[in-house]
């Protein structure tokens, strides 16, 4: 038995997928017309999704070394699937309602110029649009399938 876990072809694929679109999001965001932010290579939300990406990467190589009739296949793909889906309705809609929340904190704000209202700002780009979960998706499927290949061949 090997115990050597960079030839754990799910798990390398998962976290390559999650580093390849955290490193992509500054570059699409500036492609996109919303200008370099470097903070981008560490935060959650914008293109592509590394949420979708990285369970997908998980679930494409569990299929491809465990195949798709596996209980291993058949939890990765449900959790994938869960994540998925809060990402783009649970989360979305949070960071909408922390849209509205930092709007009336700003105008709390110039009520209370003199008193001790404090103006916190609230994350707002918690989720993700259907594109780019789309975006994640595949390149979890393309990075999975790229990285069991390389580690265990079939």
């Amino acid at each position: 038995m090997d115990n050597n876990i960079l030839l754990n072809a799910p798990l390398v694929s998962a976290f390559a997928a999650w580093a390849i679109a955290q490193f992509l999001k500054p570059f699409i965001s500036r492609l996109m017309g919303h200008g370099f932010n470097k903070h981008m290579f560490l935060s959650t939300g914008g293109m592509p999704s590394s949420h979708t990406a990285t369970v997908m990467a998980l679930s494409t190589s569990v299929a491809l070394t465990r195949g798709f009739q596996s209980y291993a296949f058949a939890i990765s793909i449900v959790f994938s699937l869960i994540v998925i889906h809060d990402s783009m309705n649970i989360r979305m809609e949070a960071g909408k309602q922390a849209d509205v929340i930092n709007e009336w904190s700003k105008i709390l704000s110039e009520i209370h110029k003199d008193g001790p209202f404090k103006q916190e700002h609230l994350k707002t780009m918690l989720g993700h649009s259907f594109s780019q979960v789309a975006a994640g998706l595949l390149l979890g499927i393309l990075v999975g399938l790229v990285i069991t290949w390389l580690i265990a061949p079939w």
